[in-house]
């Protein structure tokens, strides 16, 4: 199996079914690009992975590149 997905986040922002498709994509994967719309500022982008990593808990962690959200799953939680 891959251990990269791409998916894209689209207008109507972080759904409850997003949310879902991101945790479905880490039943199969250890990393998840998710792809942002060009038209978001950047504090939406921070927003974004702020609230995506509260959703997916304390084992995942999230960096941004442009308009990529790159998400980790770890074994163990990871201390900031």
């Amino acid at each position: 199996m891959p251990p990269l997905a791409k998916i894209q986040l689209g207008k109507n922002g972080l759904t409850e079914n997003f949310i879902q498709t991101l945790k479905s994509h880490f039943e199969k994967h250890t990393t998840v690009k998710v792809s942002v719309l060009k038209s978001a500022e950047r504090k939406m982008i921070q927003d974004y992975r702020t609230k995506m990593l509260k959703e997916l808990g304390p084992n995942y962690t999230a960096k941004i590149i442009g308009f990529i959200i790159t998400l980790k799953r770890w074994r163990k939680p990871q201390k900031f």
